[in-house]
């Protein structure tokens, strides 16, 4: 099993602890956890936009001209493509972009890219991130004593003072145990997870 150090929001080493090799230490599958990115990527997608081909485009029903004589090129309506305000060529239509992954799939990926970041040595644990009060200020002095710039924070509920607290640092998002995705982890630099976030993934996923 993998150890790794336990430090303070002072950013001091106040111990170790050993990482549950069922969630830490699998194998990593690359292929998955490619599936998972992009499936999580084109899920976000609305699938909205919209245009008009030529036969949906009002107007154009009569030949402008007639075919020969004229010194212009043949033209058979005022809506092709070619004019403006005509129809667009292959034109796009609403559509589902939604990809599915299997519930093994989905796990799988996840604790590959858990596993990336231990390997890594980008997996930071802290003993707790407590604030007393909402200010930006204080978290970022966490940060920087953990030496993280771009960091994923997982925390084991939703803490009020610290979410708000990390809220605008553009570098820095926060996530509890159940919202991780391997987008996210694989995003941002380093994951930096409480203790308790730790316990909650392995017995979530282990």
């Amino acid at each position: 099993m993998a150890n790794v150090s336990v430090y303070n929001m002072e950013g001091n080493e106040v111990g170790t602890l050993e990482l549950n090799d069922a969630v830490f230490g699998v194998e990593v599958n690359e292929h998955l956890v490619h599936l998972a990115v992009v499936a999580q990527l084109a899920n976000k997608r609305q699938g909205t936009q919209k245009a008009k081909t030529r036969s949906e485009v009002s107007g154009g029903g009569r030949k402008p001209w007639r075919q020969k004589g004229t010194g212009h090129a043949r033209q058979g309506s005022t809506r092709a493509p070619q004019w403006k305000g005509g129809g667009v060529v292959f034109a796009p239509v609403p559509r589902d972009y939604t990809i599915r992954l299997n519930k093994k799939e989905k796990r799988a990926a996840l604790k590959s890219a858990l596993t990336s970041r231990v390997q890594g040595g980008k997996f930071i644990v802290v003993d707790e991130l407590k604030f007393e009060e909402i200010k930006t200020k204080n978290f970022k002095n966490v940060m920087n004593n953990l030496k993280v710039q771009k960091a994923l924070v997982v925390l084991a509920d939703n803490d009020k003072n610290t979410v708000l607290s990390a809220r605008n640092l553009p570098q820095v998002k926060t996530a509890q145990v159940g919202t991780i995705n391997v987008y996210d982890i694989l995003k941002y630099n380093t994951v930096v997870a409480t203790k308790a976030a730790v316990a909650s993934i392995e017995e979530v996923y282990a």
